[in-house]
């Protein structure tokens, strides 16, 4: 009569991999992780700058019109006479840095997941413009100018080159959104007396230029923190 082995399985060493199983590449767990954390901070600054803007917006305590108004007039309006409204100005420019330094953030992250200098350091600099804003709020034109375009061309920019690490169909829509934010851009500085622009007007156009770039944050935050795998290159 055959006689069964009651000999003990061997146990792995610590770090062996069983012959059966497939080798895992222990670099994909901090690239994982990195991966994760920047679509956290990227969707939840995307989120956080609309719904600033929305609730500064409603309680502007004086008239407020989208098509008139810019958005950085919730922080104060141009010079000469420039105007500061409590407590829009407040929500505006603390949202503003605050939601500056978190792309910045997952900027750091992005670039720690893919190494691709090409997408990380337009979206750096988004957040950058970002936080100039808010610090330097209208009434500061100058300063308030160079960051107000370095966040509008570098948002347009950092979506369109997204798409090196985006699979499809996200990989596409990334590109339509920045390609929208841009061409809004080249609009506002060179075509603003043309009807369909002049008929936005200079708040409207603006609006045409941000919106994008802002939703863009929250679409290429929810693909890193998702299941799927984007592109990597190596």
């Amino acid at each position: 009569m055959a006689t069964t082995s009651t000999r003990p399985r061997r146990l792995e060493e610590p770090g062996q991999q069983h012959p059966s199983r497939p080798p895992t590449d222990r670099r994909s767990v901090p690239r994982e992780r990195d991966r994760r954390t920047a679509g956290l901070l990227l969707a939840s600054a995307g989120a956080a700058v609309f719904m600033a803007i929305t609730t500064a917006e409603a309680l502007y305590p004086a008239p407020y019109n989208t098509a008139d108004n810019t958005i950085s007039d919730l922080g104060a309006t141009l010079p000469p006479n420039s105007v500061i409204l409590q407590p829009s100005a407040t929500i505006f420019d603390v949202s503003m840095i605050v939601t500056g330094l978190m792309i910045v953030a997952g900027a750091f992250f992005v670039h720690r997941a893919f190494a691709r200098t090409a997408v990380t350091i337009p979206l750096a600099l988004f957040g950058i413009g970002a936080i100039g804003v808010g610090v330097f709020p209208g009434n500061h034109l100058a300063p308030h100018q160079l960051f107000a375009m370095t966040a509008f061309i570098s948002g347009g920019v950092a979506a369109v080159l997204a798409a090196k690490v985006l699979v499809a169909p996200l990989r596409q829509m990334s590109v339509v959104i920045g390609v929208i934010s841009l061409v809004s851009f080249l609009l506002a500085m060179f075509m603003l007396e043309w009807a369909p622009v002049a008929a936005l007007g200079e708040g409207g156009i603006e609006r045409w230029i941000v919106y994008p770039a802002v939703l863009w944050l929250t679409v290429f935050g929810g693909a890193l923190m998702g299941t799927g795998t984007p592109r990597r290159d190596d």
